[in-house]
């Protein structure tokens, strides 16, 4: 469905029983967060959303966005309420958790916690002197090779596949789930390349303002916050994660042993099992 909300409309999905409690899941596209895994949190009510310029929501040019990132933060909040949810479980993924950090500082009423997956505390760009970089050999491989051919699903999904394979540490590759995720958030995007690119790579991220800072703030979070993170995280590596979970009043750290970025499927049984007892 469709729901209109500061000025765009936004694609959602939703999983479960409106009457029990809700989770709001926030990626780059609703396909972020595997089918599967949605129907595993069982006894939540999920809501999955592709955000601005990304999926099937409003697209008008990632590459020259006219918002910044409080507008996707009012995005999701002004989202919970046309959905009339209350207050929410929060779960925010990769970029998605800059989103969910801000959606518990400015609008902690909506709120009832919060869950950040290979995230960090500070916005694209150079991070602080404190917090570990992306790893550079692995960006020199992700960057430095042919760009796919973005309106070819083929050379998408194979582009995407092997960017995942860099990624996803030691033990979180799985090609097979990997094809089939890239192929279908291919196939939800516009045609374009910037449609591509901004689904599957999150590109407004680089062109959006994210200022202010909101690092200095974690210690007003209140929300009950559980944070998790792979060892072998080699785009936000774990030292962010450490960091969150320290700045963070009260926070929990679940630490993915052999897992980069992201929750890939050997990780949902663990995955699965803290995020009912969190939201519980």
């Amino acid at each position: 469905m469709r729901i209109k909300v500061n000025g765009v409309e936004l694609c959602v999905e939703t999983f479960g029983d409106p009457a029990d409690p809700p989770a709001l899941l926030v990626g780059i596209t609703m396909l972020s967060w595997p089918d599967q895994l949605c129907a595993a949190l069982a006894g939540r009510y999920v809501v999955r959303y592709d955000l601005r310029d990304a999926g099937q929501s409003t697209f008008v040019d990632p590459d020259a966005p006219t918002y910044d990132l409080r507008d996707l933060v009012k995005d999701a909040s002004e989202l919970l309420v046309a959905l009339n949810l209350g207050r929410t479980h929060v779960v925010g993924m990769g970029v998605g958790g800059f989103i969910a950090q801000l959606l518990a500082l400015d609008h902690p009423d909506q709120v009832a916690s919060l869950t950040l997956v290979s995230t960090r505390p500070v916005a694209p760009g150079p991070v602080d002197p404190d917090l570990p970089d992306h790893a550079p050999e692995v960006m020199e491989q992700l960057f430095g090779r042919p760009k796919p051919d973005w309106t070819d699903r083929n050379s998408v999904v194979d582009y995407v596949t092997s960017s995942a394979s860099l990624m996803s540490g030691s033990w979180g590759f799985d090609e097979q789930d990997v094809r089939a995720s890239a192929g279908s958030i291919f196939d939800r995007a516009g045609r374009t390349a910037k449609a591509q690119r901004a689904s599957h790579l999150g590109t407004m991220f680089a062109a959006i303002d994210c200022q202010p800072r909101w690092r200095e703030r974690l210690g007003e979070i209140t929300a009950p916050t559980l944070v998790v993170h792979g060892d072998e995280d080699p785009f936000f590596p774990h030292g962010n994660g450490v960091t969150l979970a320290a700045e963070i009043p009260g926070a929990t750290l679940l630490t993915l042993p052999g897992v980069g970025q992201g929750v890939p499927r050997v990780t949902w049984p663990a995955v699965v099992d803290a995020l009912l007892r969190h939201t519980s």
